[in-house]
């Protein structure tokens, strides 16, 4: 039976702890390896409906690309003060030079990314109306990479890692099909070889094959497809008790060290050694939820290489996903705001 508890305290220790971790950041060097994406926005309004079908016409006067995906990751390592290595690959295209351009312009070491001329970049469009999001519109190759160009992405992820010593890896996965069965297994490996720990954001498709590793941050609808969970809908209890049964399945199949699962508006929880924490979520007005999976294992990566405690580390993660849902798009997390925040966690007496 799982041991549950409501939360583990929050002491002037752990704060003192956590404090001290957020601010060595700065002396961290960090290798995300992913999916990387561009989102791309197109801002404009809407004040008529087209003759043509009886849909709004968008009148765009403004388009912003910004760095998504495992970029969005590296991104928020970076706000974090980390020193990011990126590997993973880009297509050959305007979108790819674009998306290598602006993490070069954020000082990350990009050796690991691999350019490619038979996939394009995957681009994500957003169509926005005076705030308001209207369509996503996705341009992408999912399909898992070829030996050939799995080597290709082993081979750089190795040639980052010989370059500088690194203190994580972080997988992040998109189901975009860079982390192909072939580069997961070879990228664990390295990592084994070196003593580097590992946290891995899973999604469905190689749920199973991320073994041993420091970290497994997967949220429910992920643990429930990885894990072919059921319940009733309105059965709290058999809910409860399949995300408990879930766990323990992770547990004994993956062998994780810890595994935090986020549960959106319910918080999340942390598992290790047979322990574990609930953490709630924290009161936000909540604008928009994109990319607070991915602040989630940044901050949490950080925080795991400075060997914080699981549930302290629990905590401030959680604290992190919420702080960015407050801002629209997807947008990294500002230090200031998160040791703010941490600052003002009332303590357990």
């Amino acid at each position: 039976m799982t041991n549950t508890s409501p939360s583990s305290p929050w002491t002037s220790s752990s704060r003192h702890g956590v404090l001290s971790a957020l601010e060595g950041g700065q002396n961290l060097r960090i290798l995300v390896l992913g999916d990387l994406m561009v989102d791309q926005y197109l801002l404009g309004n809407v004040h008529r409906i087209s003759p043509e079908a009886p849909v709004p016409i968008h009148r765009t006067e403004e388009r912003d690309r910004r760095p998504g995906g495992a970029a969005n990751v590296a991104l928020n390592l970076r706000a974090l003060g980390c020193q990011v290595s990126i590997a993973g690959m880009v297509g050959n295209d305007d979108h790819g030079r674009n998306l290598l351009t602006q993490l070069r312009n954020k000082a990350m070491d990009t050796r690991g990314i691999v350019s490619s001329s038979d996939r394009p970049t995957t681009l994500k469009t957003r169509i926005m109306s005076g705030g308001q999001h209207l369509l996503r519109v996705d341009e992408e190759v999912d399909t898992d990479l070829d030996l050939v160009a799995s080597e290709s992405i082993i081979e750089a992820v190795k040639t980052c890692l010989d370059h500088v010593a690194h203190h994580a890896i972080l997988i992040e996965d998109y189901d975009k099909g860079v982390l192909s069965p072939i580069v997961i297994d070879g990228v664990l490996d390295e990592a084994k070889k070196r003593n580097i720990p590992v946290s891995v954001d899973p999604k469905f498709r190689h749920f199973n094959l991320f073994q041993n590793v420091a970290l497994f941050k997967p949220n429910l609808k992920e643990l429930i497809e990885g894990l072919g969970l059921q319940w009733d809908i309105e059965d709290d209890n058999g809910r409860s008790i399949a995300i408990d049964r879930g766990l323990e399945a992770l547990e004994r199949q993956l062998k994780p060290d810890s595994i935090l699962l986020t549960l959106s508006e319910n918080g999340v929880r942390i598992r290790h050694q047979g322990q574990d924490d609930i953490h709630p979520a924290h009161p936000r007005e909540i604008l928009d939820v994109s990319g607070a999976g991915d602040t989630v294992i940044a901050v949490a990566t950080v925080l795991l290489a400075q060997g914080i405690a699981p549930s302290d580390l629990a905590i401030v993660a959680n604290l992190a996903g919420g702080l960015v849902c407050e801002k629209p798009g997807v947008v990294p997390i500002h230090l200031e705001d998160l040791v703010r925040e941490v600052e003002k966690l009332p303590l357990n007496k």
